[in-house]
This record gives structure tokens, sequence and C-alpha cells, in this order.
């Protein structure tokens, strides 16, 4: 159970489910242990949040444990969408932790948003990759499938097609020397928060499949988070895997009680 989620389902605000899918992982395999790792390292944790004046166990999150995956990823993502609607028709937002990036589609998939905000360091605009129409680096063009519009926060790398695409009106992507100075623009838009580790430059969080330089730090990818959380129907931090001594587990921790907190002061 992730430390600090003791409110039952019946009673939640908050969900957190687990989903360890790693099936098309490209580089480092390892997301099968993302859930486990982060709710480990979340232990250390205090209870109290001196940004909100908030108790994280006074949020009524709830931990629904994990969704194994299954051998047929498409299955195995309709299987989670159902699952996610589910907690959202009871009125807990629900909280991914990945496993692969994959994961997401589901999310996006069952609480269809108007805004599908991530922060990643890969556009992951693919058609396919490896032949794999669920990769995760098709995510953000799945997501486009249902949100009118997508907002890459730290994009600094994908192929010249993806760059390509990212020109159209309905992507923004942000290259990670102005995170810092961008705001949401979000008005009444219903908001989905991705957080693919990855964003953050990999001195900060080794432990992931395709650590890519230059990235966010920290305290940006925190700034980030308790702007959009208000907004947000949603949250998902993925790709952490156990390529480390848990720095890419302990931060992708910190940033989900970041979002509740935020979310519930908003």
């Amino acid at each position: 159970m992730f430390p600090g989620a003791n409110t039952d389902r019946a009673r939640a605000d908050y969900a957190i489910v687990g989903a360890p899918l790693d099936a098309s992982t490209s580089f480092r395999p390892g997301t099968r242990f993302g859930p486990r790792r982060t709710r480990e390292f979340s232990e250390q944790f205090d209870d109290y949040d001196h940004h909100t004046g908030q108790q994280f166990t006074d949020l009524a999150v709830y931990d629904h444990g994990d969704v194994g995956p299954t051998a047929d990823t498409d299955e195995y993502l309709t299987f989670l969408e159902g699952t996610v609607d589910d907690l959202a028709e009871e009125g807990a937002v629900p909280l991914l932790l990945g496993g692969e990036h994959t994961v997401t589609v589901a999310a996006v998939r069952a609480l269809d948003p108007d805004v599908f905000v991530c922060l990643d360091a890969h556009l992951d605009l693919r058609e396919s990759y490896a032949g794999d129409t669920l990769s995760h680096a098709t995510v953000t063009r799945h997501a486009l499938a249902s949100a009118d519009r997508a907002v890459i926060l730290g994009a600094r790398t994908g192929s010249e097609a993806e760059w390509d695409r990212a020109t159209a009106g309905d992507v923004t992507a942000v290259p990670p020397a102005e995170v810092p100075d961008w705001t949401p623009s979000l008005d009444d838009e219903r908001a989905y928060l991705s957080v693919d580790i990855d964003a953050a430059d990999p001195g900060f969080a080794p432990g992931t499949g395709t650590p890519e330089p230059f990235g966010l730090d920290p305290s940006t990818m925190h700034e980030v988070l308790r702007a959009v959380a208000p907004h947000a129907i949603g949250f998902d931090v993925v790709e952490v895997n156990d390529r480390d001594d848990g720095q890419a587990a302990t931060l992708a921790a910190k940033l989900l009680r970041a979002f509740v907190f935020a979310h519930a002061d908003g």
C-alpha cells in the first residue's frame, strides 16, 4: 500500500492504481517494478505538506493495488480503462503508477479530457514503433484521439516526423529551458496530467527506460504539477524502473503526493 493511502474505496477522493506493464520497453526494461518501488520509496516522507498546510493521511487516498498485465497489451489496456472508469464514476480522482507510459492510454480513454498535459523527454507522437502501435513511443498520438490538444513539457527528442507533427495546432511542445516560465492556460478545460519520469534529467532520475540528457530539474517539475493539478481529472507517473538506487522512484512518489496536495488545495 502507498504510505498514507489509508482510506477505503467507498470513501476515496483519490485512488492509486498500480499498472506494472513492461511490454514495449525499447532500451532498459524494468518498469514492471515501478509501482512497487514508488510505494517503497515513499515510506520516508513526512505526512505534512508545508506548501498547503495539509496532512496526506487526511486527504482520503485509497490504494487499489496493482492491475497485473496480461500477455495482450490491447486487452490489458481495455481492462485497465474499465478500472479507471469505475473509480472515476465512484467520485475518486484516478492516480496511475506505471509501468511503461503506454498505461496512460487507458486512463485517457476512460476520462476523456479536453487537454493532455505531459512532462516527457520524448514527443511520443509516432504512429508505431518497432511495428507496435501500442508502444510507449505512441502515447501522445493516442491521447490526441480523446483530448482536443496536447502540451508536452520538457520534450527534447523525437523523430523528424514527430517534430513535424508537433507543429500542428493541436500540439504544443515546450523545450526544457522554457518550462520554468510556462504557465498553464486551461480556463475551464479538463486536463489529464501525465509525468514520464524521463522528463527529469537522468542525473536526477536515472532509473528509467530511455534516459535523455539536458532535462528538467525536480523543482521545475514540482512547480508544473502544482500549477496543473487544480485543473486535472486524472494523473499518472510512469517509466520508473529498478535500474538505480531509488532516485527515480523517490521523485515519482514525491510528485504523486505533490499532485494530491495541490489538487486538494485547489
